[in-house]
């Protein structure tokens, strides 16, 4: 496993503290793929991140500059024929996670989320923070 997507918990994460998944990040060599679509959900937290960070806006913006020269923006339309099967996985569960189901399926890689309604999927494999870690225990750097 090379190529893994993540879900915006995980960006997140990685901009509220220097902490271990900023470190995964920006230090490990995997090809991390995140949908475009996703950094509507991030800028809607824009003002939470920066609250709770205390880090401030030309902070913020520096920092998702950072993260994203690691972490590579997926185009809607690459992921766009898998939506309706994202769709249909995703129905009963929370369907404004279908795009990150659908990267996972056009990859053809796991999902780095700590959203535990991901687990509920059996048609793709999730990795918590804790299970990555576990998994990269394994790698070399």
């Amino acid at each position: 496993m090379n190529t893994i997507a993540i879900d915006t918990n995980v960006i997140i994460s990685a901009l509220l503290k220097e902490g271990i998944t900023r470190k995964i990040l920006l230090d490990y060599k995997f090809n991390f793929i995140f949908p475009e679509y996703g950094l509507k959900e991030i800028y809607f937290y824009r003002d939470y991140v920066i609250k709770k960070s205390g880090i401030k806006d030309s902070e913020f913006d520096v920092l998702m500059l950072r993260l994203f020269k690691y972490v590579k923006l997926v185009p809607l339309h690459i992921i766009k024929k898998f939506r309706k099967r994202a769709d249909e996985i995703m129905k009963k569960i929370d369907k404004k996670d279908t795009v990150f189901i659908a990267t996972s399926l056009a990859f053809k890689c796991p999902i780095w989320s700590d959203d535990r309604h991901f687990k509920l999927r059996k048609e793709i494999k999730v990795y918590n923070t804790q299970e990555f870690i576990n998994l990269m225990l394994d790698k070399p750097r």
